[in-house]
């Protein structure tokens, strides 16, 4: 294909420099019209054209991005403390949204790490609380755990009745103390 194109753009050049304009013959040089030379042909191109389609508009989202959902007031995983029934473990069903949305955030975030610091009322022996509030901060793990969580990530600690979050010897002020708190590690 390139054979032929080459050879009719050739021959296109040379008829052009051969032709004369014969009314042109007898005059003098300087007054002879130069001979026209047409332009050769562009070379034929073996792709298809190409299609343009216009740009693809998208609409802005005019929210504001927060950059670590963990500080976002709006999010639940701004909420970090799992509440408890007296001497009691189990996870209330109001506090298992918080437990999940923290172990999704940690299935999805594999380099996170968390403590889990369990906590009591002052009512009870000291070895006690200890001990259970690291039941309470053994059990919102176990429940991350089951839900995708690894053991590597969480750790627990139980600060017994040492860390109160109200002061008070009423009920009101045990059931704030009655906790587990979740601390992710470089906060």
């Amino acid at each position: 294909m390139r054979r032929i194109l080459l050879s009719a753009l050739l021959v296109s050049l040379l008829a052009a420099c051969a032709s004369k304009d014969v009314k042109d013959e007898g005059a003098p040089v300087e007054d002879r019209k130069p001979a026209a030379v047409t332009a050769p042909p562009p070379p034929a191109t073996t792709t298809p054209p190409q299609k343009t389609t216009p740009p693809v508009v998208k609409q802005i989202e005019t929210r504001p991005a927060v950059a670590n959902p963990l500080k976002d007031p709006g999010n639940i995983l701004s909420k970090r403390s799992v509440f408890f029934d007296f001497d009691s473990t189990a996870v209330k069903d109001e506090f298992k949204p918080v437990v999940s949305a923290h172990a999704k955030f940690l299935t999805d975030n594999r380099g996170r790490r968390m403590v889990i610091q369990g906590n009591t009322d002052e009512r009870g022996s000291r070895e006690y609380n200890l001990a259970l509030g690291q039941r309470r901060a053994d059990s919102v793990k176990k429940m991350m755990m089951l839900l995708g969580a690894t053991d590597a990530q969480i750790e627990t600690v139980s600060f017994g009745e040492e860390k109160p979050r109200s002061a008070g010897g009423d009920e009101s002020a045990w059931s704030q103390n009655r906790r587990a708190d979740i601390v992710y590690d470089g906060e």
